[in-house]
């Protein structure tokens, strides 16, 4: 299968179909299909009927009119207009609802196809990836792209289209993310109900026993998160760009993914040779979460909106804090939260023995103290497996008394503050600016955003609205 451009929209052709193109009036692009020389029967056989059109109906492109864009490639401005671009401000309404419009339609165009190439791929793989996603979060990676977007001062139809599409992107980024950690964690629960794994092998519990349907369920979960990376990459390949930061999209693009896999990778080798290093710890947190959860968000909005570099690098060092902070509240949840709050059981890293920078610590403090009896139980308790509750009130015991707990939400509160003081020292739009901030203060946990007072005494045009000096 290949996929051809008609004006904005794909048209997926089978190798079989021979296109030429003819010139139909003025700058309008008209595809006749000549005959495959296939019959009905081989036609069905061959599972198509000829090409199908994805994400909407065929339109004719004109030429550019006067006053177009300039810099702007016209199919460009043209897929913006005929695709239903919402208007920007309708979008700061309700950002999680218009990411979720473009999701979707994607959505219903990859299951359809899935399930072209076999129902029971559809069903089981593609459908499942569909249904996750749908079910996401807070969107707040795609929340992150859009207040950079109009932070900076995007507001035109092209970036507005991209931004949503880049948005619903990363939610299909953070699907593959998820489906294979808990894979690779063992994990039985997701957003309270089985993760896909679990589900997958509950459902085939009888038709593949003997420990059949559990090795289905962890290669479709697999599976099911390449497809996800898949769809997500497709997206973003399919969204035209602006010349100024087409190059830059698809760079950080790239980077993200890299870094989202070492972090990973650093993580599982820590867990399996039970590392202790914080410096080590820090590192996987800010390449796992920070960047990929953060800082390459606000990355991506800021060059949709084509940002200074100034303006770019301000905004990256905001990520980066509070994308560190981000994970360090994770960590405090995973062993301090409520399951009913965080969808999944509590001690979930304790039992799996994640080198987080909250066990590290607390491990270095307890060697620092000569505290043995905590040495004793994070060693009996740290990757062996679930803990009962009493077990898991031991692991916070020693977290609390060894003062890692403390030090961490220090830390947490430390990286927010600076975090903001990056985004007050930027130049930014008033209300974008405004709404970019009290997103980065709650995504670690935080309240209403404290005070930060600006960096080198540039400029403040960004202040939160009832903000005061404390909380």
């Amino acid at each position: 299968m290949r996929r051809q451009f008609v004006g904005p929209f794909a048209l997926v052709l089978h190798p079989r179909d021979v296109r030429e193109r003819k010139e139909v009036g003025h700058g309008t692009i008209g595809v006749r299909t000549r005959g495959t020389g296939m019959g009905r029967s081989q036609t069905e056989d061959h599972g198509t009927a000829g090409p199908r059109l994805v994400g909407g109906p065929v339109l004719s492109a004109p030429g550019p009119p006067d006053g177009a864009l300039p810099g702007v490639p016209y199919d460009t401005q043209h897929f913006a207009l005929a695709s239903g671009t919402e208007d920007a401000s309708v979008v700061d309404r309700d950002v999680s609802g218009a990411v979720g419009r473009v999701l979707e339609q994607v959505l219903a165009d990859r299951m359809a196809r899935a399930r072209d190439v076999h129902p029971l791929f559809g069903d089981d793989v593609a459908g499942r990836v569909a249904h996750f996603t749908r079910a996401g979060g807070k969107r707040t990676r795609s929340r992150f792209v859009w207040w950079a977007l109009r932070a900076c001062g995007g507001g035109g139809a092209v970036p507005v289209a991209a931004a949503l599409r880049i948005g619903a992107a990363l939610e299909l980024v953070q699907t593959c993310a998820l489906v294979h950690d808990d894979v690779m964690d063992g994990s039985a629960l997701r957003r309270g109900r089985p993760a896909l794994h679990v589900d997958v092998a509950g459902q085939y519990a009888d038709a593949a026993p003997g420990g059949r349907a559990e090795q289905l369920g962890d290669g479709t979960a697999i599976l099911a998160g390449d497809l996800a990376l898949a769809w997500a990459d497709d997206l973003l390949a399919e969204t035209p760009l602006e010349r100024r930061s087409e190059r830059t999209v698809r760079r950080l693009w790239s980077d993200m993914r890299t870094e989202m896999v070492a972090g990973q990778y650093l993580d599982l080798h820590g867990q399996a040779t039970g590392s202790r290093s914080l410096p080590r710890a820090l590192r996987a947190a800010r390449l796992k979460s920070a960047l990929y959860s953060v800082e390459r968000p606000l990355a991506l909005g800021a060059a949709l909106a084509g940002a200074d570099d100034g303006t770019t690098a301000a905004l990256c060092a905001a990520g980066r804090c509070v994308g560190t902070a981000f994970q360090l509240r994770d960590d405090l949840s995973d062993v301090f939260g409520d399951p009913r709050t965080t969808g999944k059981p509590a001690g979930g890293d304790i039992s799996e023995g994640k080198p987080t920078c909250l066990v590290t610590l607390a491990h270095a403090r307890a060697e620092a103290a000569g505290d043995r009896r905590s040495l004793r139980v994070l060693d009996r308790l740290l990757g062996h497996g679930p803990l009962t509750e009493e077990q898991l009130e031991e692991v916070r015991e020693v977290l609390t008394d060894t003062g890692a707990r403390r030090t961490v939400e220090a830390m947490i509160d430390r990286l927010v503050a600076q975090g903001l003081r990056h985004v007050d020292g930027a130049l930014l739009d008033p209300h974008g600016g405004e709404r970019l901030r009290l997103l980065l203060a709650s995504a670690a946990g935080e309240g209403p955003p404290r005070e930060a007072p600006p960096c080198g005494g540039r400029p403040r045009p960004v202040r939160a609205a009832g903000e005061g000096a404390g909380r």
